[in-house]
């Protein structure tokens, strides 16, 4: 008897509607696992590559798909029965643990994260790895290094901490049970990006000074606009200091985070001012990436890159100016309007923009301008804040222990600013000291800032 193979089922994952075809990059992060059992098989590749195969078979399967642009539309397009698994590079090296630590610390991704390809979608380059991984052993089989790369247009941070998070456990239950079939996920993810119309307004009308009408061309590589060197620095926020904080926070009537951003706009801003006093009259750009989820009564564990940028701006001078609690109040309200009318208005802002783009070029109007994110493009001051304080990040438990360290990208454009936690702030503990990365250009000195100096910055050394 001839058993005829099942049917292929295509599966259409659309990126368009959320906010993801605005992020065409990758992201990379670098995750020390220590040995401390000695274990004579410690974190085997066959099982990392075994269980992120089942994790995206099973669970994932818009990370094994393809990108597919349709007019104006940008979807994932996966199949029942083949597969873009993400592809794991392996190396082992002859080093101590002191010399791999250091290559961690310096943000060494050319030596410890794999090289992903541009991830700029276009119809000539549709197999985009959605991710990418790199097991780094050592020869003393003392430590795994774990580099990975994922696209950001399919996940935002959250949804991406989720998933490392998803395949740890379903290595870890491998450990358990070689055989096993069915796995319980930590945080089970959600697809589709549901239909949100009902929360636009027609009677309002929203501004978005978050994001730019520029020429591409110009600021695709803006990074550094200034041409000023860029360089990285880490702040470290006690457990006694995040309490003053909050104390702080509730008395100005803002949250932490809120309170947090205000002291380090303000405290860059003043010292860039007081380095180049001429800028005073220029603007000072302060901007957040926000999780928009629960904004959009959407599930937390949707699988996709909803991230809203909101903003606010004054003059260098004007920053300088005002004391903390009303640069926290700015902060605060720059938050506060991402209503999920807002964020609607902001989809459909994108998607205007968008369709206008595609038109122009199909009629050879084409005259360079581009949507794109503010602080991407040039101005002499930006603070850019993401936190990743809440992610599991240390809960990224493979079988062989937590991570002892998971190193954060060097991001080479100045004002980034990400709150970072430690690997004792595990589930958002505030009995755990916080870490802030800082680019900012290298003539600025991070302690000589009366905000800043009491977190004793550390400028660091950065491969890049």
């Amino acid at each position: 008897m001839t058993v005829e193979p099942l049917p292929s089922t295509e599966f259409r994952y659309s990126i368009t509607n959320n906010f993801s075809y605005l992020y065409q990059v990758y992201c990379s992060y670098i995750l020390l696992y220590k040995n401390a059992d000695n274990k004579s098989e410690f974190m085997p590749l066959e099982l990392l590559e075994r269980s992120l195969k089942i994790l995206v078979r099973k669970y994932y399967q818009p990370v094994a798909g393809w990108y597919q642009i349709r007019d104006d539309e940008i979807d994932v397009v996966c199949y029942s029965d083949k597969f873009n698994y993400p592809p794991v590079s392996t190396q082992t090296l002859d080093m101590d643990m002191a010399e791999l630590s250091r290559h961690i610390y310096e943000s060494n991704t050319d030596l410890l994260v794999p090289k992903a390809p541009s991830g700029v979608i276009t119809p000539e380059n549709p197999d985009i790895p959605m991710f990418l991984a790199k097991a780094t052993y050592l020869e003393s089989n003392n430590a795994v290094v774990l580099g990975v790369t994922y696209h950001h247009s399919l996940m935002d941070g959250s949804a991406f901490w989720m998933f490392m998070n998803n395949w740890a456990s379903v290595c870890n239950q491998l450990c358990e049970q070689k055989d096993r079939t069915e796995f319980d996920l930590p945080f089970p993810p959600t697809f589709e990006f549901p239909d949100i119309s009902h929360l636009r307004n027609p009677s309002k009308t929203f501004e978005h000074p978050e994001y730019a009408l520029v020429d591409a061309e110009q600021c695709f590589k803006e990074f550094q606009p200034t041409g000023d060197k860029i360089v990285e620095s880490k702040l470290v926020i006690s457990v006694d200091q995040q309490q003053q904080l909050r104390q702080q926070a509730k008395e100005f009537g803002v949250s932490f985070t809120e309170m947090l951003c205000a002291i380090l706009w303000k405290g860059a801003n003043d010292l860039r001012l007081q380095a180049r006093p001429s800028i005073g009259p220029e603007p000072s750009l302060y901007t957040c990436a926000t999780n928009s989820r629960a904004r959009l009564g959407v599930s937390s564990t949707l699988c996709c890159s909803p991230v809203i940028n909101t903003s606010c701006q004054k003059t260098v001078a004007e920053i300088a100016d005002l004391d903390l609690c009303k640069v926290a109040h700015l902060v605060h309200n720059a938050i506060d309007k991402c209503s999920g009318e807002y964020l609607v208005s902001s989809i459909d802002f994108l998607l205007q923009q968008r369709k206008k783009e595609l038109a122009d070029e199909i009629q050879g109007r084409g005259d360079k301008r581009a949507i794109m994110l503010v602080y991407v493009c040039p101005m002499p001051l930006k603070c850019t804040v993401s936190s990743s304080r809440n992610f599991p990040i240390y809960k990224t438990d493979f079988g062989f222990g937590a991570p002892k360290y998971v190193r954060p990208p060097f991001l080479p454009f100045e004002g980034c600013m990400r709150i970072w936690p430690t690997p004792q702030y595990v589930g958002g503990s505030s009995n755990a000291p916080l870490e802030v990365y800082v680019s900012q250009p290298d003539y600025i000195d991070l302690s000589h800032s009366p905000l800043l100096r009491n977190f004793s910055p550390t400028k660091l050394t950065v491969i890049h």
